[in-house]
């Protein structure tokens, strides 16, 4: 019988126990002992904080990122064939900005059950708390790297917001955070709105949604911390 493949969420961040996590999760950490993850090293310091006490020897972790290749990702669905395992991303849910949903389509596909848990995805807090069109919104990932290109994107998101009223939501490497919010300001209709949320879930963390004109009159330093814009 085919094992289930299961996406358990960790923290957003160094804060949190497993006390904030729900108890199934904690009970599937204590259980299952076949994971798929980008950064080992990572994964097994999650682990670690899911369960003090957890047997990290006896754990078998496969690397699954962006340039995990065809013929592994069937071997993967050949293991999972025969027992549970699990997903874990660097942060917040796997397979949201997360390669993890290659493994999830190929589990998919071969007929084997995937099982998502609960826990913190930054992109539905952000847009919870954002005051913004929560029955429309569009994820947009990252946007260009490149300036000139990265203001045409904004634009083409100001515009899809402005005809349809959808929430457009994006996130950006941290260290280019204050680079896009300087850019989403000196571009955008003064009307529009920013909602950035920082840090969620977090010591310190915060949402703040205001007319891009207020923005500029009290603009924000950002820092190299995790963030999620959203233009409505």
């Amino acid at each position: 019988m085919a094992g289930e493949l299961f996406l358990l969420p960790v923290w957003l961040g160094d804060a949190g126990t497993p006390a904030a996590m729900p108890a199934h999760n904690v009970a599937l950490v204590d259980r299952v002992k076949l994971y798929f993850c980008e950064h080992e090293k990572t994964a097994r310091q999650m682990l670690r904080r899911y369960s003090p006490t957890i047997d990290l020897s006896a754990l078998r972790l496969h690397r699954l990122d962006k340039d995990t290749s065809e013929s592994e990702l069937n071997s993967y669905v050949v293991l999972l064939r025969e027992e549970d395992a699990a997903i874990i991303s660097e942060a917040g849910m796997p397979c949201i900005a997360d390669p993890g949903a290659r493994l999830v389509a190929k589990a998919h596909e071969h007929g084997i059950a995937v099982v998502p848990m609960t826990g913190p995805t930054s992109l539905m807090l952000a847009l919870a708390a954002s005051g913004l069109n929560g029955q429309r919104f569009s994820f947009h990932g990252y946007l260009p790297r490149e300036p000139a290109q990265r203001k045409l994107a904004i634009k083409a998101l100001e515009g899809e917001a402005k005809r349809t009223g959808g929430a457009q939501l994006f996130i950006e490497t941290p260290y280019r955070n204050d680079a896009m919010f300087a850019d989403i300001i000196a571009s955008c209709d003064d009307r529009m709105r920013l909602c950035v949320a920082v840090d969620l879930d977090q010591p310190g963390g915060s949402v703040v949604t205001k007319r891009i004109a207020q923005w500029r009159s009290s603009p924000a330093t950002i820092g190299k911390r995790p963030c999620v814009f959203i233009i409505g």
